[in-house]
């Protein structure tokens, strides 16, 4: 019977769209599995399931908020059931976020090492060089360039690698609501807020404002949410990405509901027909060769 039992929680989780464990324990104490397509490590999954008289259960993500409860005989839980299980979840979850703080401490503590022993950019680095700019506040070891991330606090906890090629990967840890700071932002009166590093070197280049790069479009509203709140004054500005050849355009949606949740005002370049390109770096790169070529 349990094994059936057992099958058919597997089934309604299938059936909400989560992929079960490969092990279930029905014991009535909640356990955090992996998610398939969330980053690895991660246990954002959950579950709780007992057999003892009326088989019930609870199942969910953190991650995408889902929350299902299920039953053997398919009628709703009682008032009781509910609120043992609820209390399962919220310590389960007070656990999972200290967990998840004091790992992206340590990973904190590796990251400011990192920095620390990092010395300043070479203006000849290969991507910069590529890109145009300058280094700003970039460092590097050996032929990665360390791009630092901050918090509205100015707490550094984790930072990117750039390869000579453009290669980018962030070190393990804490990454959303981070930036990468370029310029001055004692008491600023304007904002730029950009995905890229490049592109926010450019537009602190072109512009002379202050600029933060959320490195992601997932992460410009978490960004614009802390700038709001860090420098209350100042007007902020969210310089999208055009991705006008990738179907939805992230770079402009993700920059329009950023700019909508903060009052920020909203900037997307604008390519000539023909040409390549998606940010404020790619707009820079095709002037500059209209210049050479005296157009």
């Amino acid at each position: 019977m349990s094994d059936d039992t057992i099958g058919l929680f597997r089934a309604a989780m299938r059936e909400a769209g989560v992929v079960p464990p490969d092990v279930i324990e029905a014991d009535g104490q909640l356990h955090r599995f992996h998610v398939e397509g969330d980053k690895a490590g991660s246990r954002n999954g959950w579950y709780a399931l007992h057999l003892d008289g009326r088989a019930a259960g609870v199942f969910g993500s953190w991650k995408t908020g889902l929350r299902s409860t299920w039953a053997a005989d398919g009628k709703r839980m009682s008032d009781t059931e509910r609120e043992a299980f609820a209390k399962l979840i919220e310590a389960a979850k007070i656990k999972a976020q200290a967990e998840r703080r004091a790992e992206h401490e340590a990973r904190a503590i590796e990251a400011r090492a990192e920095w620390d022993a990092a010395a300043p950019a070479d203006p000849a680095h290969p991507y910069l060089v590529k890109k145009a700019v300058k280094p700003h506040n970039l460092r590097q070891r050996g032929g990665l360039l360390v791009v630092p991330l901050f918090d509205a606090f100015g707490l550094l906890w984790n930072v990117q690698r750039i390869q000579a090629d453009g290669g980018k990967r962030f070190k393990p840890g804490r990454a959303g609501g981070l930036f990468s700071p370029i310029g001055d932002f004692n008491e600023p009166r304007t904002i730029l807020i950009c995905e890229g590093w490049a592109t926010g070197a450019t537009l602190h280049e072109e512009t002379g404002h202050p600029v933060l790069c959320a490195m992601n479009a997932g992460n410009l509203l978490a960004a614009a949410k802390a700038a709001r709140s860090a420098w209350v004054g100042a007007e902020l500005v969210i310089c999208a990405d055009n991705d006008r050849q990738t179907e939805g355009n992230p770079g402009v949606t993700y920059a329009t509901a950023a700019a909508k949740a903060t009052g920020a005002k909203l900037i997307v370049p604008e390519f000539p027909e023909g040409e390549p390109g998606s940010d404020f770096n790619d707009l820079a790169a095709i002037r500059r060769k209209g210049a050479r070529h005296g157009e």
